[in-house]
């Protein structure tokens, strides 16, 4: 008998036969986690050892699952915990571990063992399996937890750990997920980067050892390294062959992920949140929850495993996902910080002229005894600067009225300047070494988020602003500096559990912000992508992949972070970095959410009509681009043409971005671009929009192509150095 569940299967079956509603731990019990196509299969051992028989494409007959392991003759496994599915440490295992404790009177060993597992019906395609472990000696357990989201091939894995023991045990190694894998070889896609240079991939083949990626920066996490990355199986993956494994933490502070190749030659995958300098002091009966790692497996190459996760984002894991966006124009490249009521009064005249929806004021606005007019003084202070705006916000916001635009602010409320009074009067809320120097991250320092009152105090920086100005209508929120000389005043002896404790508090804030505004747009800005994690972005819309604006830089940044995340949350503006026209850069920033940071008023008079004809047509297409399917078509690491497309649902209407991104001689695109995810059967008439003004198309929006043609032949946009960039629209013909 096997026990069906819509968007789950779970099915308990053994050695001698079936069984349904009881476990028998003298018969091989196995439990399968399955997804539309894949399944990660979970074995009870005869010695109640739970351990992982199979990762990968899942089989038709569910029964045959425990028949895996005996197809396999490799080198023996002195310990049995090569496959664990929660590799505990101390007992008898010989390779890297997910967990690691002291127990209350000094032993360091664990040994888990199976004791119960459930599942329950979240929503209609997602289910939740728990799984208890607990040791043999001490009365410790652990739960795993495993969140299988059916039709997108996503599964969430964590666990929640707990003790009864009669003092404190330390947790030394506390990892959400740890994953087996079998297949010949694997190729590492990783992530590598710092300011301005975000999302620099590299892929090499893993070797036997530990390949460890990690953070140790506490906040703005993910400036050197994020927690994303991609496994090829057996040979590197193509966008659109292969067998791929993508996975990341739902973490926003230091993370920890372990890949070691085990004497079998399998691939053990161990992650969770960092424990360097964090051993955590656990009491009896409390509960420590990992955040959550989630992954996604496809045997059909990058693009249908980031189309997958892309849609999973949309659906479950980003603020508002399936929602719309607002386009804005921001001050900062344009003012800096040197702005005061006129000037900001022209700026929104320029918002309403340039036809997008918000105003978005940047850095400082605020801070009377330090002014903010540099990045030295006054963060920390959040009252309005009286002299730059001696009618406060409110009158900003009337005057945005007036102009038929929506108006936002920027804040960085976890920040500290040196200078200012907040600091003066609450240096004990700053993160800083008591009797040590103090060292500066662009000039300021980082507020204790593990103290609740300095969690009361970020809360009611935002608070505040909406119950001064309740038609506030954006937030960006910055994230500047990392963690220099780790030191909590609150937490006296506890240091250890600082950079845990820091993310809960930074959730907790970020928890009690969306109870009260639930529906705000807010902007995750970390001096660029110091902060995209699937965790974050739960409380925002959108972040901003980097501070780097270069039309040509974000071509390839845009590209990577897609594989991970959806159009609809990555900030995309237009400024005057780079050396391409007007047309190149809004292009460009078109994939996303559209937004502006340039002088409007220094615009030419056929520049700012291209900008204005180009957010209409944005505003005809990007539901296409915001919950449509991405292909990626013209690698621009491959070639001199970058080309990528979006698609609805129905595949009856596209949009396809194309660019040169090769300045030599006579570059251009030579050869037809095949289209992907249209239907073979419909027709399509294919027209270039969004020209200069004066410019011609040689493009005949007239003909007809059969979606057959355009996949398997393709589609020429005729981008050259005259034609730097082409956008085109594809329709159905009915």
């Amino acid at each position: 008998m096997k026990i069906k569940i819509p968007g789950y299967k779970l099915a308990v079956l053994c050695a001698a036969g079936i069984l349904a509603g009881s476990v028998n731990l003298k018969a091989q019990t196995v439990i399968p986690v399955e997804t539309s196509n894949n399944a990660m299969v979970l074995q009870v051992a005869k010695n109640k050892d739970l351990n992982i028989i199979y990762f990968g494409k899942k089989l038709n007959n569910t029964q045959e699952y425990s028949q895996i392991p005996g197809i396999y003759k490799q080198s023996e496994d002195y310990t049995g915990l090569f496959n664990s599915a929660y590799t505990p440490a101390g007992s008898r295992n010989l390779v890297e571990p997910a967990i690691s404790v002291t127990h209350t009177d000094g032993n360091n060993s664990l040994d888990l063992k199976y004791v119960s597992h459930d599942v329950k019906k979240i929503s209609d395609g997602v289910s939740l399996l728990s799984i208890v472990l607990k040791d043999v000696v001490y009365n410790f357990e652990v739960t795993l937890y495993y969140k299988a989201y059916y039709k997108n091939d996503v599964v969430e894995q964590w666990s929640v750990i707990k003790h009864h023991e009669k003092g404190n045990v330390t947790l030394q190694k506390f990892a959400s997920a740890n994953l087996h894998i079998q297949a010949k070889d694997f190729w590492l896609t990783q992530y590598h980067g710092d300011w301005a240079k975000e999302m620099q991939p590299e892929e090499s083949k893993l070797t036997h050892g530990i390949k460890t990626l990690d953070t140790k920066l506490g906040t703005r996490a993910n400036l050197f390294q994020p927690s994303v990355f991609m496994i090829s199986l057996n040979k590197p993956a193509t966008e659109d062959e292969g067998s791929v494994l993508y996975g990341g933490l739902e973490w926003s502070g230091n993370f920890r992920t372990d890949m070691e190749l085990d004497p079998q030659d399998n691939l053990r995958i161990i992650s969770g949140i960092n424990n360097y300098a964090s051993p955590y002091e656990l009491k009896p009966n409390v509960e420590f929850a990992t955040p959550a790692f989630w992954y996604t497996f496809s045997t059909h190459g990058k693009g249908d495993a980031s189309r997958k996760l892309q849609s999973w984002a949309r659906n479950y894991k980003i603020l508002d996902g399936k929602g719309s966006r607002v386009t804005l124009l921001n001050n900062w490249e344009s003012t800096y910080f040197d702005f005061n009521e006129s000037k900001l009064a022209e700026l929104l005249k320029d918002t309403k002229k340039l036809g997008v929806d918000l105003f978005l004021l940047d850095d400082g606005w605020f801070a009377n005894k330090y002014p903010r007019n540099s990045d030295h003084t006054g963060l920390g202070d959040w009252e309005e600067n009286k002299q730059k705006l001696p009618n406060g916000i409110a009158s900003l916001i009337k005057e945005a009225q007036q102009n038929e635009v929506k108006f936002g602010i920027w804040v960085e409320p976890e920040m500290v300047s040196p200078k200012s009074e907040l600091y003066e009067k609450h240096p004990d809320w700053v993160i800083k070494q008591p009797k040590r120097e103090e060292y500066y991250f662009r000039n300021q320092l980082v507020l204790d988020l593990s103290n609740p009152k300095v969690q009361d105090f970020v809360y009611g920086i935002i608070d505040n602003l909406f119950t001064k100005n309740p038609t506030l209508a954006y937030i960006k929120w910055d994230c500047n500096a990392v963690i220099y000389n780790a030191y909590s005043a609150h937490l006296g002896k506890n240091q250890s559990q600082f950079y845990v404790e820091y993310v809960r508090g930074l959730y907790k804030v970020l928890e009690r912000i969306r109870a009260k505004y639930p529906t705000v747009p807010m902007m995750l800005c970390s001096g660029g992508g110091g902060r995209v994690d699937s965790a974050a972005l739960q409380y925002f819309t959108e972040f901003w992949p980097s501070d780097n604006t270069d039309p040509l830089e974000r071509i390839f940044m845009q590209w990577e972070y897609s594989y991970f995340y959806p159009a609809i949350t990555s900030s995309n503006h237009v400024t005057d970095w780079g050396k391409q026209p007007i047309k190149y850069r809004t292009d460009v920033a078109m994939m996303g959410k559209l937004g502006f940071d340039i002088v409007v008023s220094k615009l030419s008079a056929t520049d700012l009509q291209y900008c204005q004809d180009a957010i209409k047509n944005y505003n005809s297409f990007k539901q296409v681009i915001w919950q449509g399917d991405q292909y990626r078509l013209a690698n621009p690491r491959e070639g001199s043409v970058a080309s990528v497309m979006y698609i609805d649902e129905a595949k009856s209407s596209g949009i396809m971005f194309n660019y040169l991104v090769n300045n030599r001689y006579d570059e251009k695109s030579r050869v037809p671009i095949p289209l992907k995810g249209l239907d073979a059967a419909k027709n399509y008439r294919i027209r270039e929009i969004n020209l200069y003004p004066g410019s011609k198309t040689n493009i005949d929006g007239n003909k007809t192509y059969s979606g057959d043609f355009l996949m398997k032949i393709g589609f020429n946009p005729q981008v050259h150095a005259g034609r730097t960039s082409v956008v085109l629209k594809i329709d159905e013909v009915r």
